[in-house]
């Protein structure tokens, strides 16, 4: 029986001695190890986006910016990031749930939804939780409604509205214009609207204006034929590229070709799969960011990302990329006031002060962008062309 029990011990503390344990202190002598060090030191940033679904484009897009710029952060050494990028399919329930995944996760800093239906939905969790949020690409001004701790890095629908009908006006003075748009989305409507009311005051010639819904977006047989009837040659489409590229195929077949002008979400269209690019040619749209730029924050960008994944960066991957950036910036400015051991509502509200507070920030998607109180950013547009498959800079 000794003899047995005194096995038994040996064994014990062979297993012990092998698996490194200990009674009362840490492993490796009551130090952490490299590994466990830095990932204590580093800041956990969550998002939410279109990984999958036909929306995947933007998610995708924003998800590698913002892993791109982290990578080249934690290279410097100091700050160090991890980003955790969920899969919401387009969907505001689903938003929901990667959003209280993110939470379990231990998330102090939340980039937010990448579109704006789903954003909308987690700026309410995350304005409950007190989780500093910036979008890089939900532009609804519904997202920023009563949530003080969400800001864009993104033009605001009512802006691109208003900034479009004010580019045709001094470009296309005599354009006789159509306008199509989704009804039931938050980000198209937002558009339209702010857009009706500057072309109005503009005197913009307006002599078509249709639209549909999430169900009837596969038929525009309807919308072409009202803008081609009432000799529109200027057709506006605040909406994203799915249903864009379906009107330039139909209204391509029944012989219309307008010059055609859309927004931000027009963006990813040219690597659409199946998508005719030569069915975009000459479409016009005002985006913060070219890839075609030769400054050089943006072609060190372009260059990296190119190399990284292989493509070249829509403005979707630039907005996440210079997400990450501002936040790292805003927690340099803070003087250490915002540390890696902070809960996620003290880290938020140091956040909001610097935001609020005159902070500025040049990136890939504009220089000397500051944000007011209620999350709007400020920043000019720039008009790109599509020429050749590819996007460029409106001289």
């Amino acid at each position: 029986m000794k003899k047995s029990l005194l096995t038994m011990v040996a064994v014990v503390l062979c297993l012990c001695m092998f698996a490194g344990c200990s009674t009362d202190a840490p492993s490796g002598g009551g130090t952490q190890t490299d590994a466990e060090t830095a990932s204590n030191e580093v800041f956990k940033i969550g998002a939410t986006g279109p990984l999958t679904g036909g929306a995947a484009i933007y998610g995708i897009a924003a998800k590698q910016g913002a892993e791109l710029a982290a990578a080249e952060i934690n290279a410097l050494g100091g700050l160090q990031f991890e980003i955790n990028y969920q899969d919401d399919e387009h969907d505001a329930e689903k938003a929901v749930n990667a959003y209280n995944a993110l939470q379990d996760w231990g998330m102090q800093i939340f980039l937010s939804s990448v579109t704006s239906t789903p954003a909308v939905a987690t700026a309410v969790e995350a304005f409950e939780d007190r989780v500093f949020g910036l979008t890089p690409s939900a532009s609804s001004t519904a997202v920023l409604e009563g949530n003080d701790n969400i800001y864009q890095m993104c033009f605001a629908d009512p802006n691109q509205g208003s900034a479009t009908a004010q580019y045709v006006a001094d470009n296309y003075p005599e354009a006789v214009v159509a306008v199509i748009y989704k009804n039931d989305d938050v980000y198209s409507k937002g558009v339209y609207d702010t857009f009706a009311a500057a072309a109005k005051e503009l005197e913009l010639n307006i002599v078509s204006e249709t639209t549909f819904t999430e169900d009837s977006q596969q038929d525009f047989s309807v919308q072409i034929a009202d803008a081609q009837n009432a000799g529109a040659d200027f057709v506006f489409l605040p909406m994203y590229y799915q249903p864009a590229s379906l009107i330039f195929a139909q209204a391509n077949a029944v012989g219309y070709n307008p010059t055609y002008f859309g927004i931000d979400g027009m963006d990813g269209i040219l690597t659409l799969e199946g998508f005719d690019t030569s069915l975009a040619e000459g479409v016009m749209l005002l985006t913060p960011f070219s890839a075609d730029a030769q400054d050089d924050k943006t072609v060190n960008f372009v260059t990296k990302y190119q190399e990284q994944y292989g493509e070249t960066p829509n403005q979707f991957a630039a907005d996440g990329y210079d997400c990450v950036y501002a936040i790292y910036e805003a927690i340099q400015s803070s003087d250490g006031a915002i540390t890696v051991d902070m809960e996620a509502p003290a880290i938020c509200e140091e956040l909001i002060a610097i935001f609020n507070g005159g902070f500025s920030f040049d990136g890939v998607t504009g220089a000397g962008m500051t944000w007011n109180e209620n999350g709007e950013v400020s920043k000019s547009p720039t008009a790109v062309v599509i020429q050749d498959g590819v996007y460029v800079g409106v001289k």
